[in-house]
């Protein structure tokens, strides 16, 4: 087993829990779906001999071959239209897009021909392909490899938008995922994949691609987040605990659809919501998560909802990103405003 060994399943003194990054969480749930299913395989750019340029899928073409685990052409547009064809012939691809910015060119395939084909065929039709993306900033690059357009697909109806904060979600989400009859956008925090996590490799899938969680109980307000802002999300509680303020943190892990029953129980209980994502805050994530929670607690809210994200611009030189991400300061401000009012 790789990592350190932690949990124990009590009978044959098999280890069960392992200390994993997200990178190989996704990689040890796709050698899971792999092994189970025939009918799953893995496209994209440098995904098979070199492993990914995260090395993500590493080891994979290896040990299930070049037919099912497909190095690709330098085409975002016949990725995802050739896993399109595969869909309906009974395949269950799995692709890779190298970068978030590369996702552009299979943006027409995605919204106007995967999302659209079960609802066109009256139900007769499913695509049971997931698109796989690196995204968020974080780890010293340039526009086109720093983009959050999480907002972009989950605006289109028929796609499934779902994104993991912690390596034991990645490892249960993706096998979910490729499971899920429907078309998932896999959105993957590379400046997480690093992160090292629980994870425990024979348990059975987590709660449900739609189910959001409650990463930290708190009293006084509610921190919402997805993905790489989870954890940033997490520090800020913690720093606010040193001052006697207790905050909750809900993982959204789904942005479509949204689960907003956990999000608005919280803030029932809080009274306050501070909504945090690296996309730009002009209509993004939280502009929904405020709306909804408006509508659904309105009478409970002692403070408008607000909003810590990326600026309206493009993503900015390297050197600039720890500028325009979200940081604990700039939470820990929100927080502070919504408790003054």
């Amino acid at each position: 087993m790789t990592g350190t060994d932690i949990g124990r399943d009590g009978t044959d003194g098999t280890a069960t829990t392992e200390r994993l990054t997200l990178a190989k969480a996704i990689n040890t749930g796709l050698r899971r779906s792999l092994e189970r299913d025939p009918k799953v395989m893995l496209m994209g750019e440098d995904i098979g001999l070199l492993g990914g340029v995260f090395r993500v899928t590493d080891g994979l073409q290896k040990d299930f071959g070049p037919d099912r685990v497909v190095d690709t052409p330098l085409a975002e547009s016949g990725i995802v239209g050739t896993a399109i064809g595969l869909a309906l012939r009974g395949y269950r691809p799995v692709c890779e897009i190298q970068f978030d910015g590369f996702i552009f060119p299979a943006f027409d395939q995605i919204t106007t021909q995967l999302a659209k084909m079960h609802y066109r065929s009256r139900g007769r039709l499913t695509l049971p392909v997931v698109i796989r993306v690196p995204y968020g900033g974080g780890i010293g690059a340039v526009e086109h490899h720093s983009e959050s357009p999480e907002v972009l697909f989950a605006h289109t109806a028929g796609l499934r938008v779902v994104t993991p904060a912690t390596p034991g979600d990645a490892f249960t989400m993706i096998q979910e995922a490729i499971a899920s009859p429907d078309p998932v956008l896999f959105f993957e925090p590379k400046g997480r994949y690093w992160d090292k996590g629980d994870v425990d490799t024979a348990g059975a899938a987590g709660g449900g691609l739609d189910t959001a969680r409650v990463a930290r109980v708190g009293t006084d307000l509610t921190l919402v987040a997805h993905g790489p802002t989870v954890a940033t999300a997490l520090r800020a509680a913690q720093a606010a605990a040193a001052d006697g303020i207790s905050l909750e943190v809900i993982d959204l892990r789904s942005i479509s659809p949204l689960d907003t029953a956990t999000v608005a129980t919280s803030v029932r209980k809080t009274g306050r919501c501070v909504v945090v994502h690296e996309a730009p805050v002009l209509y993004g994530t939280g502009a929904e998560v405020a709306a909804r929670i408006t509508e659904e607690c309105f009478f409970h809210l002692e403070a408008p909802v607000l909003r810590v994200g990326g600026f309206h611009a493009p993503y900015p030189v390297a050197r600039l990103e720890h500028e325009y991400l979200p940081s604990m300061d700039r939470v820990l401000d929100a927080v502070d405003r919504a408790l003054a009012t």
